[in-house]
């Protein structure tokens, strides 16, 4: 039977999780990921809104002078550290509660 508890204990549950989303996104937007390619030839610093911070090239790539590899290699650092990013916002928004599993429409909101 729903009563007037059980919706006040909802409610409270509800407010709690609101707040640990709230911390979460806050720690997110802070955080910084590096993606590398190349072994790490390059190396691409993103932050937790995907915004690329720095981009490292080694100095024997650009010696090399090879315009398409450190292209790709770039693209492939980029990706990674977009992947990075991607996965860290899941771990943290798996932790608000084991028992909410929320939709990745969700989470690549946050």
């Amino acid at each position: 039977m729903f009563n007037k508890n059980n919706m006040n204990h909802l409610m409270q549950e509800a407010k709690k999780i609101q707040e640990k989303i709230s911390n979460i996104k806050k720690e997110i937007a802070h955080m910084t990921k590096i993606g590398e390619a190349g072994a790490g030839l390059v190396k691409v610093t993103m932050n937790g809104k995907y915004h690329c911070i720095k981009i490292e090239f080694d100095n024997s790539l650009l010696n090399n002078k090879d315009k398409e590899m450190i292209e790709d290699l770039t693209t492939a650092a980029f990706n990674d550290a977009h992947r990075r990013i991607t996965e860290e916002k899941k771990n943290k928004m798996s932790s608000i509660s084991p028992e909410v599993s929320l939709p990745d429409e969700i989470t690549s909101m946050i």
